[in-house]
């Protein structure tokens, strides 16, 4: 029996919030670089949901999309259509959010966990970001900046029943989005969202694939430590009502990072809640055959397929992981550019992984650095021919050496490294002129 859990079983299921990584916003021109600038200065008729303004989705938000559920092994809808999901909030300056509903870019995928399961993933879909509120006293202050942000989003299926899972799963996603270059996945900034769905069931209930009656969400998460945080604190809360023979309310909740315990926000609104009905002024997509093929030609290889490939050419596993990691992609540049250049791929990679000096030098600097380096000769072929002729010029120094004169020994070893210009393995040097004068 799980000391969290007690004799329950975690259902669990994750919806993972993405800016994409393009120059203007979803539907309007506004510059996407939001980051760091002054609140309100990223803007426009369109983001502010003026009345006349028409959007007009940005395609390239729809093809990093596209990518992003082919390397999810996901169906991509050869239909697919935006829809309005009406729903109030002061962020939310038309008091409704462009979405999708029933046709998504994305159907079901999934991905490989390291344990070997399968984390089912339910759908992937493409949206506008709200706004940003800022709540000062009794004064709550909103930045449009964030609203119009081209958002994806992920919705896996219930399919994590351990923690660990859920935040491998996570971690892998992040990854994915910076190999293919849909978005950069910074956490800190807001580019990557979390939220987890969880519910407990009985040990009956598991074996018979029967879900709870009720999930409770965790909203706007943005670590995954504090996601770990917040899964254990919520499963500890719904365990309490339930041995009391109660069942926990369907809604949404928070996480207290200070007190680490959820809080209740808000009743968690149903797909009907928000009177979905399909975009007027955006008409529905069709993407044809030669469309999907372009996408699936700018797929790249993935976290996990690179990691496998470098241990496999002789790299130690923790050498791999740092190299594969969707944060070190210069780094890995760095390597694969090393590598090609003719350099040994062990040795370029414990250098840039373990010596942070190597790491922050261009691969250009690297090389010449280890073009510097002194070449080792360890050639026995070619130390005996040294040997021999250094022997045959110095008999003097043999005869003293075979009288018991051991000290010219280093003498004789000197002489053979000036023969290969400082080369020579000394080690070896010296035990072949011991095996000659013996």
């Amino acid at each position: 029996m799980d000391s969290l859990t007690g004799p329950y079983k975690l259902v669990l299921g994750l919806e993972i919030h993405l800016h994409v990584k393009t120059k203007t916003k979803m539907f309007c021109g506004d510059d996407a670089n939001i980051y760091n600038a002054e609140p309100n200065t990223h803007t426009c008729p369109v983001c502010l949901g003026l009345p006349g303004a028409l959007p007009v989705p940005n395609f390239e938000a729809v093809k990093k999309t596209h990518l992003l559920g082919a390397a999810l092994n996901c169906s991509l809808n050869k239909k697919s259509k935006f829809d309005r999901k009406h729903y109030f909030y002061p962020d939310l300056a038309k008091g409704y959010q462009i979405s999708q509903y029933k046709e998504p870019l994305c159907g079901e995928g999934y991905l490989v966990l390291d344990s070997g399961q399968y984390a089912e993933v339910e759908r992937i879909h493409l949206e506008e970001d709200t706004a940003k509120s800022f709540h000062e006293g009794n004064k709550t202050l909103i930045d449009f900046n964030k609203s119009g942000m081209p958002l994806i989003e992920i919705v896996t299926k219930p399919t994590f029943e351990s923690i660990d899972d859920a935040v491998e799963f996570c971690k892998k996603i992040q990854d994915v989005i910076r190999y293919l270059g849909v978005g950069d996945g910074d956490m800190e900034k807001g580019q990557m969202r979390l939220e987890a769905n969880i519910s407990l069931r009985t040990k009956e209930m598991a074996e018979k694939d029967e879900l709870p009656k009720y999930k409770v969400e965790i909203k706007n998460i943005n670590s995954f430590k504090f996601m770990e945080r917040a899964v254990k604190a919520e499963i500890k809360r719904q365990r309490e009502i339930l041995e009391k023979g109660a069942q926990p309310q369907q809604e949404n909740r928070g996480f207290d990072e200070v007190k680490g315990v959820t809080v209740s926000q808000r009743d968690k609104e149903e797909a009907h809640d928000y009177r979905y009905f399909p975009e007027p002024d955006i008409p529905p997509m069709t993407f044809d055959e030669e469309y999907f093929v372009q996408i699936l030609s700018q797929k790249t290889e993935l976290p996990w397929e690179r990691k496998a490939r470098l241990i496999a050419s002789g790299l130690s596993e923790s050498t791999a992981s740092v190299l594969s990691d969707g944060f070190n992609q210069k780094l890995y540049e760095k390597f694969e550019k090393l590598v090609e250049s003719g350099e040994d791929a062990k040795k370029v990679g414990n250098l840039l992984v373990n010596k942070k000096e190597y790491a922050a030098l261009s691969a250009a600097e690297i090389k010449t650095k280890l073009n510097e380096q002194v070449e080792v000769v360890s050639d026995e072929n070619v130390l005996t021919e040294a040997v021999g002729r250094v022997l045959n010029a110095n008999q003097d120094a043999v005869e003293n050496y075979r009288k018991g004169k051991t000290n010219v020994l280093e003498f004789l070893v000197g002489q053979v490294m000036r023969e290969t210009r400082g080369k020579a393995d000394t080690n070896m040097v010296r035990e072949m002129i011991k095996r000659n004068l013996t």
